[in-house]
């Protein structure tokens, strides 16, 4: 296995100084390949925390959109909540007035049965009584 190295100005490939004679890696090969993983792990990982944080981002930004969704709902069944609380305060108040008219009726039409059944009786006849 060969490992093609940088080239001399001349143009002929040189040996790099990692490799043995026969092409061989050599343990300063390993350390600098060991060494490159390690930056590109680093690098890789900080990508990672990176897309992660964008990720979030976005799900924190739908979330305030869900909120604030939320929030116009609340606001709108508040807004019903009210109207239809005066709405029936309005309604309790006429069924009130209906229920007291009716009532003041009802002791009219008793007080004019109580008239006529007073003037029925006035006007029956009574045996007279003998003096």
């Amino acid at each position: 296995m060969s490992i093609p190295g940088p080239s001399s100005p001349d143009g002929a490939l040189t040996r790099p100084p990692y490799c043995l004679e026969a092409g061989e890696p050599t343990p300063a090969f390993f350390k600098i390949f060991r060494q490159n993983q390690v930056v590109l792990l680093d690098t890789l990982e900080q990508e990672i925390s990176k897309f992660k944080e964008c990720h979030s981002m976005l799900d924190i930004n739908a979330l305030f959109a869900e909120a604030k969704h939320y929030h116009a709902k609340l606001v709108n069944i508040r807004k019903e909540m009210l109207m239809l609380h005066e709405k029936t305060s309005k309604l309790k108040k006429r069924a009130l007035k209906l229920q007291q008219k009716r009532q003041k009726e009802e002791l009219e039409r008793e007080q004019q049965r109580e008239k006529e059944f007073e003037r029925e009786k006035q006007l029956t006849a009574r045996p007279a009584k003998r003096t």
